[in-house]
């Protein structure tokens, strides 16, 4: 259902692909940005982009099990960071790496921005993903 492709000509990129590949007739999911807010709006891990990191990934996981998919299906991501560090930048790309983002490898951007839409927000992370076929057993 998702090939995901490394271009041997282009350099080996670090636990992600270059591309994904979904066949026609798959159904997707656009997700809006993941933020590091809890359900009562509360934002989770003031000046922590670590612990925010954490906070975003597990909303994405909500996100996608409302729509039927995971972790595992997303083919694409966009890692926003408020900071110009790539220190910072590469804190939050191991929380990405050690989730299960990294199963596929997924195709993904990280970018540093100078800020977010939310006072104190650090991370968000906006992400396409297949949905899965669901087997009907008769």
């Amino acid at each position: 259902m998702i090939r995901r492709v490394t271009v041997p000509s282009l350099f080996p990129p670090p636990r992600y692909s270059h591309a994904s590949v979904v066949e026609a007739g798959t159904k997707l999911a656009f997700l809006a940005g993941s933020v590091p807010l809890d359900a009562g709006g509360k934002l989770v891990g003031e000046d922590d982009p670590v612990r925010q990191a954490e906070q975003v990934l597990a909303n994405l996981e909500e996100q996608l099990h409302a729509v039927g998919s995971d972790l595992a299906h997303v083919v694409a991501t966009d890692v926003y960071v408020v900071s110009g560090e790539t220190a910072v930048l590469s804190a939050v790309w191991d929380v990405v790496e050690a989730s299960g983002l990294s199963v596929g490898p997924h195709s993904s951007t990280l970018i540093g921005v100078a800020c977010l839409g939310y006072t104190g927000q650090l991370v968000e992370i906006t992400a396409t993903a297949v949905v899965p076929e669901v087997s009907h057993v008769s």
